[in-house]
């Protein structure tokens, strides 16, 4: 660890605005296990009118934002104001009724924008799916691939995640193979993300949910943080099991970000602080609450209460209350 670089919960929001590639991997490891991923689905109308999700997630204690369904094609995160050069046109928007909801629907906004907005480090999701799935399901510019990855990296993004949402198909060795083109493309410095929070329709509890192979093969291929589900989230993902896989990442070079990404995210705020605790315990340096309460998002109490029991109510405060031009 660099004893010079600043925990990425001591800085306010423009350093974090500011903070960028091997910088930002090397501040989540100085706060040591204090780091909290807030996820949203973009194409969800906000929680709350006249408040997009993210601004409301970070408002409630989240460090880095990601953004699910994001399509690099078509940039869009629901709630901010659209940029109207980037208004589709055509009828079927007056006849649907959606006509009026245009202006409020974010189009044009990207990962960019929001950590500009917001001031925190923003990244998306991008999915190693079955070159045969429907466009319906996924649509390319949601695939991960190279050019993918270099239109999120041209509009903002500071960090790519390679999982699967659900029933998409995803396996682990897809996702190492994208993670391998991905490194061998843009080098070093991009922050790579790449795991499960769930079996995304490729596991049925019906055998181990991760390979030591494929442990050391995500760390040969490049991936700078190994998502996995919390335990309690995902049927017999175990404790035990967890901590060895986190010693083994470690001891790999990478970090490890425990997940909760199965809907329970929109549980009691007590699990979700039992969570918290217990994820710490195992080791974990990167905790993500999932999109799935209300409305594209976690309800905010549980955002709150999961920051709060990762940092504290010092920390926390601090987080959600520093204006964003300190």
């Amino acid at each position: 660890m660099n004893p010079s670089v600043k925990r990425l919960l001591d800085q306010t929001p423009e350093q974090l605005s500011q903070l960028t590639g091997r910088r930002l991997l090397e501040a989540i490891r100085a706060a040591e296990g204090r780091t909290v991923v807030t996820e949203t689905v973009v194409d969800s109308m906000p929680l709350v009118d006249g408040c997009a999700n993210p601004e409301l997630a970070a408002a409630f204690g989240a460090d880095l934002l990601l953004l699910n369904r994001y399509n690099v094609d078509q940039p869009r995160v629901s709630g901010f104001p659209s940029r109207e050069e980037a208004i589709p046109s055509g009828e079927m928007w007056e006849e649907s009724g959606l006509g009026p909801l245009l202006p409020l629907m974010g189009w044009g906004v990207t990962p960019g924008k929001v950590t500009e907005f917001i001031g925190r480090p923003t990244g998306i999701n991008l999915e190693p799916v079955p070159t045969d799935l429907p466009q319906s399901v996924v649509a390319t510019g949601r695939r991960a691939g190279v050019a993918q990855a270099e239109q999120a990296l041209e509009q903002g993004a500071r960090f790519l995640v390679l999982t699967g949402n659900p029933g998409t198909g995803v396996t682990w060795e897809a996702i190492a193979r994208q993670v391998e083109e991905l490194r061998n493309v843009f080098g070093p410095e991009v922050p790579l993300m790449a795991g499960k929070m769930h079996g995304a329709g490729t596991w049925h509890n019906d055998g181990q949910w991760l390979e030591e192979r494929i442990l050391e093969r995500l760390a040969q291929a490049g991936a700078n943080v190994l998502l996995l589900p919390q335990p309690g989230t995902v049927p017999g993902v175990r404790g035990e099991e967890m901590a060895h896989w986190i010693e083994r990442i470690h001891r790999l070079g990478m970090q490890a970000m425990l997940t909760i990404g199965t809907s329970q995210e929109g549980a009691q705020a007590s699990l979700l602080e039992r969570w918290a605790v217990d994820g710490k315990s195992l080791g974990g340096d990167l905790f993500h609450i999932g999109d799935a309460g209300f409305a594209g998002m976690a309800p905010p109490e549980n955002i709150l209460s999961f920051s709060t029991a990762l940092k504290g109510k010092r920390h926390t405060y601090r987080r959600m209350a520093q204006s964003r031009l300190r």
